[in-house]
């Protein structure tokens, strides 16, 4: 007859260390994680555990330890939006990280929108989250400032606020641009045109720059009718193709994933053939862009990277007590060259 953990049959921690061999306070360390166990010890107190189906009352434990064991994390996607998939990548990252050490994950979405995001901090703060870990959709470091409790450490990913000092885990964006336009220069193109969402978000700016940085290296000037600013969307990227179609040029750039669906779709309706016509470089690497005729050359992020370690950081934040930190580390892109380049 199985044992269950229910009201009838009331598995306590007593009869966990009488099955693991142990003291009562040894199976207490373990489950608040309040004192260092030797991995054979809580090895035989977690498998005693699992075969008395005994769940630890995590209210209660919450309260004796002064941890939720629960982490928020924010992301900005809007509906529809491709990047959907490099977040959940990144959550996936974060999520695998933190159930090793026992943690959950709460996820809120602030679909770029800063007063939503607000209320969804304040929300996490409410629910007394043991960290947070934020794709931010605002700009300006004062709004977190304002908003995020003290001693609730917080770690910033994909995007750096204007003027914040804290924990963030970024890509090089500018390397992977310059990398890639540099590819194009190198192949005798001369007018580049970028595509880009709204400039003044971290991710936008640094690409941009690795863009101009680039010409100015091949000794080209940047022109600012090749460039075209829009807020990111699959018609947006069309559109703004279309205007790009007026003026004369070789190669285009477009740095961001539903902009350059977008892109794309405008060339073969206006059957310009690449790269023959027209080189083409995105940036995001999804299993679509191996299909396309020819298949599209990207800049891959190490999204899964990116969500691994901003919770490695955090992780030791809480071991810390709380205190925050201010490191900040820009994993690498790959510029993947395939046939549209």
């Amino acid at each position: 007859m199985s044992v269950k953990n229910n009201e009838a049959t009331q598995i306590r921690i007593k009869d966990v260390a009488l099955k693991a061999g142990v003291s009562t306070a040894t199976v207490s360390h373990v489950i608040n994680e309040t004192r260092y166990v030797a991995e054979k010890t809580r090895e035989k107190v977690l498998d005693s555990m699992k075969a008395l189906n005994y769940h630890p009352n995590s209210v209660a434990r919450s309260l004796r330890s002064n941890k939720t064991k629960i982490i928020g994390l924010l992301i900005p996607v809007k509906e529809a939006d491709t990047s959907n998939f490099f977040f959940m990548s990144i959550a996936h990252g974060i999520e695998s990280k933190l159930n090793e050490s026992g943690y959950q994950v709460i996820l809120s979405n602030s679909k770029e929108d800063e007063a939503l995001e607000q209320k969804q901090l304040r929300m996490f703060a409410s629910q007394n989250v043991d960290g947070m870990i934020i794709a931010s959709a605002g700009r300006n470091q004062q709004m977190y400032h304002d908003i995020l409790p003290p001693g609730c450490p917080v770690v910033f990913i994909d995007r750096k606020p204007e003027g914040y000092e804290g924990d963030c885990v970024l890509v090089d964006n500018y390397r992977g641009t310059y990398e890639a336009v540099t590819h194009l220069l190198e192949k005798g193109h001369r007018d580049v045109g970028y595509i880009t969402g709204p400039l003044g978000i971290t991710t936008s700016d640094d690409r941009f720059e690795g863009y101009q940085d680039a010409l100015k290296a091949g000794g080209i000037k940047t022109s600012r009718k090749l460039v075209k600013e829009g807020v990111p969307s699959l018609e947006n990227g069309k559109h703004l193709t279309r205007e790009l179609l007026k003026t004369p040029m070789s190669a285009l750039f477009i740095a961001n994933n539903i902009m350059t669906i977008g892109a794309i779709s405008c060339l073969q309706e206006n059957r310009i053939s690449i790269p023959s016509k027209l080189a083409v470089i995105g940036y995001d690497d999804y299993e679509w862009t191996q299909i396309t005729q020819p298949p599209l050359s990207v800049i891959r992020q190490p999204s899964g990277e990116i969500g691994r370690k901003a919770a490695e950081i955090l992780l030791a934040r809480i071991d810390q007590g709380g205190e925050s930190g201010n490191s900040e580390y820009r994993l690498q892109t790959e510029l993947l060259i395939r046939g549209s380049s």
